[in-house]
């Protein structure tokens, strides 16, 4: 199955570290950040499990909940957590779903064969409180992810839906943002009352 931006988020129940899990009544009114590993106890997989545990505060923030997804047992993930906040001085409280029959890796499309017959590739899906998929990244299984550029990219998809404005690039919050061409100037004037410098008529840079 291809997911798409806009396509709306598969729902699914299944065992967790946290119980049974039915994702979309999980999620409720909240962001979720979705991300899957290859397998427990695997030391890339590890360092991510920690960075996102000690980024719970900058989650919490944003309305985002993080999901992680390996194809172990709840058994094993509870194991594997004791490993992850030893070695990387966190407490990991987030939910891992045991996907331990590739129910939501093959949801999710997340068995990449190029990668593995077997494990899952490190896949990341933003979804919004519409259950929609906003963003996704998709990492080989020797690369770690850059979790400044995920906070980034959250930050990025919530001011535009609230500003309705676009993102130039490597923006960051507080940098001034695009007046998208399909506003007008005139409707502009209502939606950017700091005005807006124009580069070229398809180029209006504005603060929010």
């Amino acid at each position: 199955m291809s997911l798409r931006l806009g396509n709306t988020a598969p729902d699914f129940t299944i065992d967790s570290t946290v119980g049974t899990i039915r994702f979309h009544d999980w999620l409720g009114d909240s962001w979720c950040f979705f991300f899957s590993h290859p397998a427990d106890f695997t030391p890339v997989c590890t360092t991510e499990m920690g960075r996102t545990a000690q980024l719970s505060r900058q989650f919490a923030e944003r309305n985002v909940k993080p999901l992680g997804l390996s194809t172990d047992s709840a058994a094993e993930h509870l194991r594997w957590i004791e490993d992850v906040n030893d070695t990387q001085n966190c407490q990991l409280e987030f939910p891992i779903v045991a996907d331990e029959n590739f129910e939501v890796a093959g949801l999710y499309d997340m068995i990449h064969p190029g990668e593995s017959e077997t494990a899952a590739v490190r896949s990341v899906f933003i979804i919004d409180p519409n259950k929609k998929i906003r963003l996704t990244m998709t990492y080989p299984m020797s690369v770690g992810r850059n979790f400044d550029e995920i906070l980034r990219a959250i930050d990025a998809l919530q001011a535009s839906d609230k500003n309705g404005c676009a993102m130039p690039a490597d923006w960051r919050a507080g940098d001034k943002v695009i007046i998208p061409p399909s506003i007008s100037n005139e409707d502009a004037k209502g939606m950017f009352p700091n005005g807006w410098e124009e580069l070229r008529p398809y180029l209006r840079l504005t603060e929010i």
